[in-house]
């Protein structure tokens, strides 16, 4: 099976320095990051090894993962603003 990979940098490839940075200068986003980093290669997991799984937990963890990136993406951008308005 064809797994799409969702790793923060294939998603927000533009976001790479501020990702970088904020997973070593803020540790609420270094949790974040964590947290969505796991779930992911979870999800990868079982699509990959075709795992026997009920539709509704991996769609479960799929909607978590869609909540934990937004969280995520919202902070890249806020942190990209504040670099912005800094200059």
């Amino acid at each position: 099976m064809q797994v799409d990979h969702h790793d923060l940098h294939h998603e927000f490839p533009e976001l790479s320095d501020a990702i970088h940075a904020l997973k070593v200068g803020n540790a609420h986003f270094a949790r974040v990051f964590a947290t969505y980093h796991r779930l992911t290669g979870k999800v990868e997991d079982l699509e990959e090894h075709d795992m026997p799984v009920a539709d509704f937990t991996i769609e479960d963890m799929k909607k978590q993962r869609v909540k934990l990136k937004d969280e995520l993406y919202h902070m890249l951008l806020a942190y990209r603003a504040g670099q912005q308005a800094g200059n």
